[in-house]
């Protein structure tokens, strides 16, 4: 009883119910929502691809996101451990597991280096960088060529990115190390709420530019000129990687539940809060970027290129600047602590390691992993070709293993584990036991049929064109 206790001292449970939400919330909110979401929704045409978005974050994020909840709960225990709790003699799904555990570890170990870009920006910001692009009447032009050249020269400066990266896991790793209650709850109580917070301050502004009509008839309208059979998987894709699912953290964030938390309700929260977010970074870069005369569909350089061109011309550009680059790095930190916790969790419930080695010992692990994704790229001796460590690391985790991964945990929650004990976990102190049906529907039939589809048109075996 005694071994018992520790153990359940050394993995931590959440103090509160707001402090999950918070945690699991931070744990969804990235760089995914306030980089990729915006851009993705440029080139997809607007209106109609974010309510596509929507319908996939209700019909395939929340049932996923629940059975996640629901494996951890049930269990309380990490990834691979809880799949071969629920799973008495099936070594397969024990495998399936630690994939999970080693997709945290991989998208961390290049994540990092992408939240150096983000801190990177706002040292530039803070020092006023982006203002000389413009100096000597430079057009649009000239500075989108300055601009664009700095984040060239940031993207190839390994020397850079390495301590970039570095730093990054250093804060990540400390804030780990505090265990769930004193370190990622707390941490998620200070930096969830200042995020919204700037966000709330940046949506403000943007709605005084000239440009604020005309980003909300974009984002609201329900324009279909640009969307393709392509841009629905694309929507389908991202309703499930924004909201961290199929890498095990919100099993690992689950486990740390009590028995009569209600995670129907906490899985509602949680998805609003992240689209909100999403939606509010939409609402915060196309009016800027329209003000200035710039393009909806700018691409991934729509936050490194086109917002500092933005924040440039404007006034009180310097100041809003700051504040989103700011923005942009706490978002990244909250998503990187998620991701450190499913390896360390994992590594604390096989090998019964206390959180402090396991946390340094994990943290290490992964930034020494990380550091070839820090150079842009390598030059294959022999055949003459450019090949990219970060770009090989970031198909695998996003084309194979986080669709596996969410494939897996609807085939698993839907079809192996009993349904007495789906049921149990689903009406466990939820005012919305009522919907359970509904949910295991889609969680059998809906959800493993648009995760196939997504996996199949992200590897290439299905083409659905542009």
């Amino acid at each position: 009883m005694a071994n018992q206790a520790a153990e359940a001292a050394e993995r931590g449970q959440w103090k509160s119910r707001l402090g999950f939400v918070l945690a699991a919330a931070g744990s969804a909110v990235g760089l995914g929502n306030i980089w990729k979401f915006p851009y993705i929704t440029g080139e997809n045409g607007g209106g109609a691809f974010v309510l596509i978005y929507l319908i996939c974050i209700v019909l395939v994020g929340v049932p996923v996101m629940i059975a996640e909840i629901m494996v951890g709960r049930a269990t309380q225990l990490s990834p691979a451990m809880a799949y071969e709790r629920l799973s008495p003699g099936s070594t397969a799904w024990s495998v399936v597991g630690w994939m999970g555990v080693l997709t945290g570890f991989i998208i961390l170990s290049y994540y990092s280096v992408v939240a150096g870009w983000a801190f990177d920006y706002l040292l530039i910001a803070i020092s006023d960088g982006f203002a000389p692009a413009f100096a000597s009447g430079a057009s649009v032009e000239d500075a989108a060529a300055v601009i664009g050249g700095m984040f060239g020269e940031l993207y190839g400066d390994f020397g850079q990115n390495l301590l970039y990266h570095a730093v990054f896991m250093a804060v990540t790793i400390a804030i780990v190390l505090g265990g769930v209650q004193r370190g990622i709850e707390l941490g998620a109580r200070v930096l969830m709420p200042l995020l919204l917070l700037l966000m709330v301050v940046l949506v403000g502004y943007a709605t005084t530019r000239e440009g604020f009509g005309s980003a909300a008839e974009f984002v609201f309208g329900f324009n279909t000129e640009k969307l393709s059979a392509a841009g629905v998987l694309e929507a389908l894709g991202h309703s499930f990687f924004t909201l961290s699912l199929g890498m095990g953290a919100l099993i690992t964030y689950g486990s740390y539940l009590r028995q009569d938390d209600d995670i129907v309700a906490a899985s509602g929260v949680i998805s609003l809060l992240d689209t909100g977010v999403a939606i509010m970074a939409c609402m915060i870069m196309f009016p800027i970027v329209f003000s200035v005369g710039g393009e909806a569909g700018a691409g991934p350089g729509l936050v490194f290129v086109s917002m500092p061109i933005a924040f440039a011309q404007m006034p009180g550009g310097y100041i809003f600047g700051v504040v989103f680059f700011a923005l942009l790095l706490f978002a990244a930190l909250t998503s990187a602590i998620s991701l450190l916790e499913v390896v360390v969790a994992a590594v604390i419930d096989k090998f019964g390691t206390r959180r402090l080695p396991a946390t340094i010992g994990v943290g290490l692990a992964i930034f020494a992993f990380g550091i070839p994704s820090a150079k842009s790229s390598f030059m294959l001796d022999g055949i003459g070709l450019e090949w990219s460590f970060f770009d090989t690391m970031d198909k695998l985790a996003s084309n194979i293993l986080l669709p596996l991964g969410g494939l897996f945990i609807a085939i698993f929650v839907g079809w192996v584990m009993p349904a007495d004990k789906t049921r149990e976990q689903f009406v466990a102190g939820s005012r919305y036991g009522i919907l359970y049906g509904i949910w295991r529907f889609l969680i059998r039939y809906v959800v493993p049929i648009g995760i196939l589809m997504v996996f199949l048109n992200s590897t290439g075996l299905i083409d659905c064109g542009r």
